[in-house]
């Protein structure tokens, strides 16, 4: 796995709110410990807002979601488009502007408009965000009409499947895109990386409230795991 492949991962893996061992983490990802040690201490001093140590365990304070600011979420779409062309534009005068505005639209990029220094970690060239462009359309039509889609999805490891999901929410990373939804063959929450969809399309079924399988209840279920945190051990 790429070390880029890897960090997303790891951000995947600590956004639900919970506590994580760093062991656990390479169990999983089938790395060494100090390999996670070091690729948490990249997130950290790229301004990732993760918090924790080497043998307590480590968690994502704030989740990054894109809020109901100064921009819509389609104008901030447009311009992040926009910042991915330029950036891959010969222009070195183009190109530092493309920097200094992806700075400025990253100020208004998390859930409370406040950004730790050096926020928007640059592990992925802008040509792998371009990717999922094709579909974002798709995906904010459906989060509007509360209709669910069927992707097929490549996961990290490389593994190919299709799911119906019910798209609730849209999150921005800093040049990649995740599609918070509620999964059907997971029976779950589950966040998807918009450029590791190769296919989506529309079902012509809708969903509802049932079950509390919307965006809330995720945000509930994220905020009651970080009120639980002073009482959770490794």
């Amino acid at each position: 796995m790429r070390r880029s492949d890897r960090l997303s991962e790891i951000i995947e893996i600590v956004q639900d709110g919970r506590l994580h061992l760093a062991r656990d983490i390479a169990d999983r990802l089938e790395v060494s410990v100090r390999t996670i040690y070091r690729d948490f201490d990249t997130l950290v001093a790229s301004g990732i807002p993760i918090e924790g140590e080497r043998g307590v365990g480590y968690m994502l304070r704030e989740p990054v979601f894109l809020p109901p600011m100064n921009l819509s979420l389609t104008e901030l779409e447009a311009l992040h488009l926009g910042m991915v062309i330029v950036s891959e534009a010969a222009d070195t005068e183009l190109q530092t502007a493309a920097a200094s505005l992806t700075s400025k639209i990253n100020k208004v990029a998390t859930a409370n408009g406040t950004v730790p220094k050096n926020w928007g970690f640059g592990v992925y060239p802008f040509a792998q965000a371009k990717i999922g462009f094709e579909h974002m359309p798709r995906i904010r039509s459906a989060i509007r009409s509360k209709e669910k889609l069927e992707i097929a999805y490549q996961s990290l490891g490389h593994q190919s499947t299709t799911r119906v999901v019910w798209p609730l929410q849209n999150a921005y990373w800093g040049r990649v895109w995740t599609m918070t939804c509620w999964c059907e063959r997971r029976d779950d929450f589950r966040s998807f990386r918009i450029d590791r969809i190769s296919d989506c399309h529309r079902t012509g079924r809708y969903f509802d409230d049932e079950g509390g399988k919307l965006f809330a209840r995720y945000l509930d279920t994220v905020n009651v795991d970080l009120a639980q945190l002073p009482q959770r051990r490794p």
